[in-house]
């Protein structure tokens, strides 16, 4: 009965998310990790803000193409500037 509660099902649900969420930062964690040592570690902080899984899915799969810290800086710097987003200095 009170699996078919609505409110259950909520609970359950965020539950699931939540555990998707650790093991994709935690996959991330261990790619940083082999890749770059403890600088690409450094990330962390800044890929913790995320909680949106197919951004991260992105920062993981760019983990694996890039080649250096830089490549993958620009690949969450875009991610967290909107492509239709125009500053004033790209407008002159």
């Amino acid at each position: 009965m009170l699996e078919k509660s609505f409110f259950y099902q909520e609970i359950l649900h965020k539950g699931r998310e939540e555990g998707r969420l650790k093991e994709r930062l935690s996959g991330i964690e261990l790619a940083l990790d082999v890749k770059f040592g403890a600088e690409g570690l450094a990330l962390m902080p800044e890929i913790l803000q995320f909680s949106d899984l197919d951004i991260l899915r992105t920062i993981q799969k760019g983990i694996l193409i890039v080649n250096t810290l830089d490549e993958l800086q620009e690949i969450i710097q875009s991610i967290q500037t909107p492509p239709n987003e125009i500053t004033e200095h790209e407008h002159s």
